[in-house]
């Protein structure tokens, strides 16, 4: 790896007060911390969907997990909300970073989220294996959806998220985490 580059093992041990890391081949990001509209409709849909998932046995709901989705230069990127199917379940469960992409990720936008670095970060998701990514706009109240077979749909906040069939079942109208 180049001189300037950081590993997965390098960023388990970095910390930066009051910010969140991500590192982006090899790269370190720093993020500001989220503002409270972030963390309410973090929180909700956490709460939410984790209840769906343990009530019909369908795996774990991560919050504020790192992935490590690719390998020399590095790259851990840590969504908002993560499901993991049940199929996909590290056993042990390990102590740093999963090395493999959540089935359902959901990112809440903050005010200072760029949409090229967002746009980026769905693309990570989606090439290194997520079956669906879920970007939700608090300010705009709606949400985007982007799939592993390239579709994407726009729902607004009177329709419902939809677990397709990577939580089957689940639905959850949008205005409910808002």
């Amino acid at each position: 790896m180049g001189a300037n580059l950081m590993t997965a093992d390098e960023l388990l041990h970095t910390r930066i007060p009051d910010k969140q890391v991500e590192l982006v081949r090899g790269v370190l990001v720093v993020r500001e911390l989220p503002g409270y509209l972030h963390g309410d409709v973090t929180a909700r849909l956490t709460r939410i969907l984790a209840t769906y998932v343990d009530e019909h046995k369908l795996g774990r709901v991560l919050a504020e997990v790192g992935f490590k989705l690719q390998s020399t230069p590095d790259t851990v990127r840590g969504p908002d909300i993560a499901f993991l199917s049940a199929q996909h379940l590290p056993d042990p469960r390990p102590v740093g970073y999963i090395a493999l992409p959540p089935d359902l990720v959901i990112e809440v936008l903050s005010t200072h989220d760029r949409p090229g670095e967002v746009l980026a970060k769905v693309g990570d998701w989606l090439e290194s294996g997520a079956q669906l990514v879920w970007v939700i706009d608090p300010v705009r109240r709606q949400a985007r959806i982007y799939r592993r077979d390239g579709t994407e749909a726009v729902i607004a906040e009177i329709d419902s998220l939809d677990g397709e069939d990577v939580v089957p079942g689940f639905t959850c109208r949008l205005a409910e985490v808002l």
